[in-house]
Parts: structure tokens; sequence; C-alpha cells
């Protein structure tokens, strides 16, 4: 092992004397910086900054909330990230939108991080999806030939993290894939008041042996030299052999979980944890390699000093505008009208299942940095729809692969993607299993552009095969779409017939921000009766439909000697509403519109209708009580109420927890032509 030069030697001092300089500073000023909350790196900081000064621009990085020390030695000045503390408008990372320590960078001097929540653990799936992507870019020949050295991933991780289910998945898939991320687990033996022997069978180090192909080595964290050693050695394989490490460093916490739960309301272990203070360690180290007492003082007043300035300009800079709070929750998109051939004329209908996988595979052919995976999707079926049928074969099993059975995984992973520059698609098998990818969707996916104030818009896309036919029972025939509509910083899309879900997904690809789109199983193969509609002409390879425009696929004019009525519906609900009209014999009475795209929302188009017809009835498949539908409903209601002549109403599934097996049961569930029909005449006789 080479030994430690000096300038290392006091790089390293020099990035702990801040940080330490940093941590006492906030003590000392508590009342001042405790508005908000925050975490600092004492005890840690030598084992982040040897992987902070070794880690290069075309790396990436996902620290946790107690690495203000790597970001130090990544050249982030005291001052940086005292913006953040105090929240403020300059904060590089956030705009004074989240907590200390929570950093989002893309400078071109540095190493690149995107934005991670505070959820504990959760960063690890976005983490491994860099890295699989990295590794994606060079299996295809996309990487950067320029490089002299191959990047890498570094996610940092508490030992406490480890126990989180999520954990086990990113383990999981970068042992299976062999991917080049390193795992950094700072152990400090607690969570917040609890200990480890309370909540773990067995360290990160020693947990990492049940995967295998994830290498590990337990090092003593607080000690700069041998963590330097260690991570430079570490560091140096993955870019040479692009193969996974874990990482365990053993360091004492000798500062407060937060500055909102103080270490002497439950720490037992304080004397011994000082015992440990990697300060004087490293301090005896340059000693030992040729420092004086002067030299070493100097170092540290010119920390204190900085820190001190840095801390007064802080307080200074401008809080954020209250403008300032409505932007960067969309990164901007261009696609605003319909392009291209919608309805070509030599072509033939087509079932929706394929105007889908036609899409994907146009969309392939087309850009090498779209990718397909999931359950399932791989070679050997294609999708238990077939909706990815042939695309493995066409496009290899490096572009179109199987995922182990990992929802969380599947969802987050494309955060990582997305930062490393590919385009995503992914699917999850059933709308029912999409509950383990919504701490996903939810924390990582949907928030990224808001918090990093713009700079790491997810670019992704989510299928998800949904709602109830041919008695799929209760866990293959659920609507999620009112939870999806309740995260915001997504896009989601809910088409009823092929054309619309072709169009629909070209525009989404081509829009930065993350888009689920429900697609109806029920739809697919036009199967259901009175879902002939649902089939469509292809459109031509160029179609693009924005998202935020209904279609008024029945419009009426206004009358005043006849009772009419607005339909607002989506995906299966379109076909119930428009066979009811066609049954009464109604046409000329009722207006149609197909939302396509439940958000963005299509309001002018809804509010103009129900204005000039003076009825609303929203039809949805979810039981409607505390749903989209029925939030829709009351917001029509707000803004229509002088124009109405009745109660806007609702119908959907019956508002039981599950859609049974049985078809006399789901039939009873769902809606139907003949429900609409009777809740329409329920609305006209009104």
């Amino acid at each position: 092992m080479n030994k430690l030069t000096k300038d290392i030697l006091k790089k390293g001092f020099t990035n702990l004397c801040t940080a330490k300089a940093m941590a006492e500073l906030y003590e000392a000023n508590f009342k001042e910086v405790s508005k908000y909350v925050h975490a600092t790196s004492r005890g840690h900081e030598v084992i982040q900054t040897a992987v902070g000064l070794q880690l290069l621009p075309q790396d990436f990085a996902y620290p946790y909330y107690r690495d203000d020390a790597m970001l130090l030695a990544f050249g982030m000045k005291p001052y940086d990230l005292m913006l953040q503390l105090l929240a403020k408008r300059d904060d590089p990372f956030s705009g004074g939108r989240t907590y200390y320590s929570h950093p989002s960078l893309r400078d071109d001097d540095k190493p690149k991080i995107p934005h991670q929540s505070s959820a504990t653990g959760m960063q690890a799936i976005p983490a491994t999806g860099a890295a699989m992507g990295m590794q994606y870019k060079e299996l295809q020949g996309l990487d950067d030939k320029k490089l002299k050295e191959k990047p890498l991933v570094v996610c940092s991780l508490g030992d406490a993290s480890v126990t989180e289910g999520e954990i086990a998945e990113a383990f999981q898939m970068a042992a299976l894939k062999q991917m080049p991320i390193l795992y950094l687990v700072q152990d400090n033996g607690w969570d917040i008041s609890a200990n480890a022997k309370e909540t773990r069978a067995q360290n990160a180090y020693e947990y990492a042996k049940g995967f295998n192909g994830l290498e590990a080595i337990s090092i003593d964290g607080a000690n700069f030299i041998e963590s330097y050693q260690a991570i430079e050695k570490v560091i140096a394989t993955i870019r040479k052999e692009r193969r996974p490490f874990l990482v365990h460093a053993k360091v004492p916490l000798l500062n407060h979980h937060t500055s909102g739960v103080r270490m002497e309301w439950y720490r037992d272990d304080l004397d011994e944890a000082r015992s440990r203070d990697p300060y004087p360690v490293l301090k005896q180290q340059l000693l030992d390699n040729g420092f004086n007492e002067n030299e070493i003082n100097d170092i540290e007043k010119l920390a204190k000093k900085n820190v001190q300035d840095d801390f007064e300009k802080a307080k200074k800079a401008e809080d954020p505008k209250p403008e300032d709070l409505f932007t960067h929750d969309f990164a901007p998109n261009d696609i605003v009208e319909e392009r291209g051939e919608r309805s070509p004329k030599v072509a033939e209908k087509v079932v929706m299942v394929d105007c889908a996988l036609f899409a994907v595979e146009e969309l392939m052919a087309k850009h090498p940095e779209c990718l397909l995976y999931g359950q399932d999707v791989g070679g050997r079926l294609g999708g238990v729809f077939r909706e990815a049928a042939t695309l493995a074969q066409k496009f290899g099993d490096n572009r179109v692969f199987n995922t182990p059975i990992q929802e969380a995984f599947i969802v987050g992973s494309t955060a990582g993607m997305s930062a490393v520059g590919l385009k995503p698609i992914v699917e999850v098998q059933f709308a029912d299993y999409i509950w383990p990818g919504l701490n996903q969707l939810f924390t990582e996916v949907s928030r990224s552009c808001y918090l990093s104030n713009g700079k790491w818009p997810v670019s992704m896309i989510l299928r998800v095969p949904i709602g109830a036919y041919g008695s799929g029972g209760p866990y293959h025939s659920s609507s999620v779409e009112s939870v999806l509509t309740n995260i915001r910083g997504i896009k989601i899309a809910y088409p009823s017939n092929g054309a619309d879900l072709k169009g629909l997904m070209k525009a989404a690809y081509y829009d930065p921000n993350p888009v689920v789109i429900l697609e109806h199983k029920g739809l697919y193969w036009s199967k259901v009766k009175g879902t002939q509609g649902a089939t469509s002409v292809e459109p031509s390879d160029d179609y693009v439909l924005p998202f935020g425009k209904a279609w008024v696929l029945q419009e009426i004019w206004k009358q005043e000697e006849k009772e009419t009525v607005t339909i607002v519906t989506y995906g299966m609900g379109v076909h119930w509403a428009y066979n009811a009209s066609g049954e009464m014999d109604m046409r000329d009475q009722i207006e149609i519109i197909d939302l396509r795209t439940l958000y963005p929302l299509d309001e002018d188009t809804i509010m103009k209708s129900v204005k000039k017809t003076g009825k609303c009835l929203v039809v949805t498949e979810e039981p409607s009580n505390n749903s989209f539908a029925r939030a829709l409903a009351g917001k029509i209601q707000e803004e229509c109420f002088q124009f109405l002549d009745a109660p806007v109403m609702t119908i959907g599934s019956e508002n039981m927890p599950a859609i049974p097996l049985n078809s006399t049961l789901e039939q009873t569930m769902i809606p139907s032509t003949e429900k609409v029909m009777n809740k329409l005449n329920e609305l006209l006789n009104y």
C-alpha cells in the first residue's frame, strides 16, 4: 500500500477541521440555526473525506444527510452548505427547499449528485440504477471513450438503514448484474435512540456476505490513513473490474442525531464514543509524517476563520421569495400540440396492445438510450399481456430484460438511469402490485426536479396494466389512479384507445419528466363486449399526442328544448359512456369527454362543456368514495355552479375492499353500460 503524501494528509486534516468547526459553530449558535433541522458529520469526518477526495467529476455520488464532510471534500465551501442550513434562496442544492446536507449537484468539476430524499436508505435503489445505467452505456458503446478512468457510483448509507427491505433489492441487483458501485456504510451503532443490539441481527459487513458477488470489507472509519488506503484500493478495483463493493466503516457519533434529537436525551455511550474521535488520531498522523505543531495549529485556525466568515456571510444572504415556490415542479416540455398522422389512409385497425408495442419498438429503433425492463418482459415471454413481444429478440437482452420481483427497484432505479442520460421504460405487471414501488415513486422520482431546483428531473415511463377484466380477482383487477393523482410531480395518462396510447407513449418519451401510463388490460385486445372502439388505425411513427388535451369524442350543440348532459370519463369508462348514449338513442343530448390524461388535466374543455350542457356525470371504474372522480366532480361543481341544473354526479365501482374472483360478483362490483344508462336517466330527469 502506498504511503500517503503530505498533500493528501493536509487536505484530509483541513477537511476534518472545517467540518468539525462547522459542527461546533452550529452548536454554539444553536438558537440561531435550529429553526431548520440539521445533522453533522462529527465523528464520521475522515471516512467521508477519504471517499470525497478520491472521486472524479464523471462519478456519481449519493450522500446521505450526515455527509457534510464528504461534500466539503468534493469542493463545496462551508458557505454553500450554510445557505442550505439556513434555507436561503441561493442554496446551490435546492434553493431553500430541503434540509441541510441534502445535496443535488451538477457542477462540471465535481462528482454528480442526483437528488435523494430523507427517507432512510431509499437512495440505494436510485444509486444502483445509476450504476446499472453506466453498465448499460458501456455495453451499448454509449459511454464516453475520452475518459481516462471509468466512472463509478458511491452510495452512502448509515448502518441502521441496511435493515430496510429496499436495501436488499439494491444489493441483489448490484450483485446479480455486477455493477460498478461502492456502498459506503457508516456504522455508528445507533438508529436514533435505538442501538444496534436492539435493531440488527448483524452489521452491514456480515449482511453483505449473503449476496454472492458483493465483496465487502470492514475498516476503522475513524482512522484517516486506513480509510484512505482501503477506499483507494476498492475504487481502483471497481474502475478496472466493474463490480460492486461494500465498505463497512466503524465510526463514533460525536454529535446529536439531528439538532432536534439531542444526544444527552438517550445516549449512554458518549465517553466511549469520544475515545474514538478521529480528530486526535489524524492530528497525530500528521505529526508522525513530518508536520509540526505550528503547521497544524495554522490549519485549524484558518479552518475556523473560514467557517466563521462564511457563517456571517450566509446569515445575510437572501431568503426565497414567495413566487419561488412555483418553479421547477416540472422540467419544461415542448410537446404542446398534436403532431404527425393519427389515421394513415393505408393502415389497418390494430388492437390497443399492438399500438403500445409498436410505439416502444419505434422508440427503441430510433433512440439507443431507450430500454425496457420489468417482470417477464424479456425474450421468453414478452410480458404477460405480450405487450413486449419480440422486443428482446429485436434489440437484445441488454436492452429488454427481466428484473426480479422488485417493484421498488423497477420504479426507483429509473431515477438513476435517467441521471446518467438514459430513458427507461419500465413496467409493473399489474396495478395491484404497484404498492411496493410507491415509496420510490413518491420519495425519489416525483420530487427530484422540484427539490433539486430543476437540476435533476427524472425522465422515465412507468407502464401499469390496470382495471377489472375477465374474472381477474382481487389481486389483478384494481384501479389505483386516485393514489397516483395524489403524488405531485408525475404526469399520468389513462388512454381509452390504441391511437391515443401510441401518441401519449411517444409524447411521454420526449417529456423530460416522470410519466405513468395506465393501460386498461380489458381494452388491450378489445375482447370485452362493447370495446371495439379501442382498436385504432395505427398512427404514423411521428405521431405525438400532448398531455393535458382531452378529446370531445361526442360533441353536441347547446339546446334549450332538451335536457343535455356532459359525461367526463377515461379508460374503460369511455366505452361504457359511448355505448350508453347509443343504447339510449341520445347521442345528440350527451356530450362525452375522454380525459386521456389525469395529470395534467384539461379543465378548460371540461368546464366549457358543462357550462353548455348544464348537467354532468363523472364515470370511473374506481370505487367513487374519496376518489379522483369525486374530487373532479367537486371541482366541476365549484367552477360551474351557476350554470348547473342538477348536482354533479359520479358513478364508479361499489365501495368494497376488493374485486371478487367470481364473475357474477365482479360484474356486480364494477360499472357497466347498463349502470351508466340508469345513472344518466336519474340525472336527465333530475
